[in-house]
């Protein structure tokens, strides 16, 4: 089962995936940047969680849609984004074979890593959010074997359903193990962190006490989600009140759960689940599934824009003249007089959205929420705006560039988009002055757009070091972040295309908002 399981062409870079975002913690000061990176770099999964994010559940209060996957993490929690992409790594590389069997195993994953993440929050122990990883992980040899040797899940499945054995006995007499073994086997095998794969081990039978440490709690509560997510798609049938009070009498004094909290858990994870599971295309119950709403499909709230707008033109201008600058006037990403009227939902040539106007202005929304909250962190509200411009533009790699003063170097911090790791890594440029377009731009505050880079007047302005790492890059964006005349670094993104629409009025407003919010930001520290 082992030989063939890690020979089957997707599993292993499933294994991979799944042990980077497990290993991925709330603790790390990067954690949520590397999440959002790990999320964006799948469009798929990507999708999924912008939908989890947009349902009933999960909407804040204002119905502002949520368009950014930083935005979902900050709104939903890092925990919870993260167990949400774990199961639909899942469902995504094991669904394919033997659908109804595999996917009924997979619900019961995602059900017990929900039941799991409730218990956990109500929890003293630390980084006690491992529960909902290992309650999702539970049930992972049955999921293999539905998935890899489906007649033999079948003969498990006949004696379990014949009251003549247990699932353990069926499994050891079948397999020749039981599914938990099989599971901690496969879970080592992706390099799962031990804590997690000891969670697996099953608690001493009959009634359990208060667990004296960590570990002990954690295989409480990954049995009791397991026993719990093949109760809740039954509640209310005849024979499930009697099922649950046999599971609260064996889980509920370590636990801390009296009939009526576990009926409030049972009820709030089954609509939970309801909603992940209709994003993940996994048909849970007969229940009709939520409806989910695109938040591509939603627009703006009305009456913001006039009041961006006064805001930024009421700023003072740069100037335009090339000789005091030595920037070409062209390039200067400013106010123009140019309306522009709403678009339909397509992209120039360039990739640029037609709608950019209104995903911009979705991203100032969930900025300014982000800083009202009073809990938000410099770093996190960059990878928001580098989101938001990223996706609103239509870049291909995006990066925040801000100064080292150990090497005296501007570098490349949070990045984004199409070979990010490796470019981020050489995105790096020495502080001391000179005559190219990055310079420039910094000593003069100016934000610059740039349509075509192959223009003579531009090219002759790009430095080597740009030259050589992005030399396909056609049309690009710089906005400088400076603080009262400091200069702390820049955003900028760029897409492989010539850009000739180039930035109306409403974007270019928008656009100076996101950067006045993040100056704001760092200003505040």
């Amino acid at each position: 089962m082992l030989r063939k399981i890690s020979t089957e062409a997707d599993l292993p870079a499933l294994g991979s995936s799944v042990s980077r975002v497990v290993q991925m913690t709330s603790s790390d000061g990067e954690a949520v940047r590397n999440l959002a990176n790990f999320i964006l770099s799948d469009v798929a999964l990507t999708q999924k969680i912008l939908r989890i994010s947009n349902t009933v559940c999960y909407r804040t209060a204002s119905g502002t849609p949520v368009t950014t996957v930083s935005k979902a993490i900050f709104l939903l929690g890092f925990d919870t984004v993260k167990t949400a992409a774990l199961a639909m790594l899942l469902v995504d590389g094991m669904s394919g074979k033997n659908a109804k069997s595999v996917r009924n195993e997979l619900s019961h994953s995602l059900c017990a890593s929900i039941v799991g993440r409730e218990i956990a929050r109500r929890s003293h122990f630390k980084d006690a959010e491992e529960a909902a990883v290992a309650a999702l992980f539970k049930n992972i040899g049955r999921v293999l074997v539905a998935s890899h040797e489906h007649d033999q899940y079948d003969k498990i499945s006949k004696l379990v359903e014949a009251g003549t054995h247990t699932p353990a006995q069926a499994s050891q007499q079948v397999l020749g193990c039981s599914f938990d073994v099989l599971a901690e086997a496969v879970l080592r095998e992706w390099n799962i962190p031990d804590s997690i794969v000891q969670a697996l081990t099953p608690p001493a039978p009959g009634v359990l006490k208060p667990a004296k440490g960590r570990q002990e709690w954690l295989q409480q509560v990954a049995a009791f989600s397991s026993a719990a997510a093949r109760l809740i798609p039954s509640a209310g049938t005849p024979g499930q009140e009697a099922a649950s009070k046999a599971v609260l009498t064996r889980f509920g004094a370590a636990l801390g759960l009296d009939h009526a909290k576990l009926n409030q858990l049972f009820a709030g994870v089954a609509q939970e689940t309801r909603v992940i599971a209709s994003s993940t295309e996994l048909a849970l119950h007969s229940e009709e599934h939520e409806h989910v709403t695109s938040p591509a499909a939603e627009g703006p709230t009305s009456g913001a824009p006039a009041a961006i707008a006064t805001e930024v033109t009421s700023q003072a201008k740069p100037d335009r003249g090339e000789v005091e600058s030595g920037l070409p006037s062209e390039l200067l990403l400013d106010i123009i007089d140019e309306p522009q009227g709403m678009q339909v939902v397509e992209r120039h040539a360039s990739g640029k959205p037609m709608n950019a106007r209104d995903m911009l202005l979705a991203g100032v929304q969930d900025v300014t929420q982000m800083m009202a909250s009073g809990r938000c962190k410099v770093n996190d509200l960059m990878l928001l705006v580098l989101e938001t411009l990223y996706n609103s533009m239509g870049f291909r790699f995006a990066t925040v560039c801000l100064k080292d003063i150990h090497t005296h170097q501007f570098r490349a911090r949070i990045s984004m988009g199409e070979k990010n790791a490796e470019r981020q890594a050489d995105f790096v440029f020495p502080v001391h002055t000179a005559r190219d377009l990055f310079h420039l731009a910094l000593e003069n505050d100016a934000d610059l757009m740039i349509s075509d880079a192959t223009a003579p007047k531009i090219r002759d302005l790009l430095p080597a070091w740009h030259r050589t790492l992005l030399p396909d890059a056609r049309s690009f964006i710089v906005l400088p972040l400076v603080v009262q005349k400091k200069q702390l670094g820049l955003f900028y993104a760029d897409r492989a295309q010539a850009a000739p629409e180039g930035v109306p009025q409403d974007e270019t407003a928008l656009i100076k908002t996101l950067k006045g919010q993040v100056l704001a930001a760092l200003h505040s520290r």
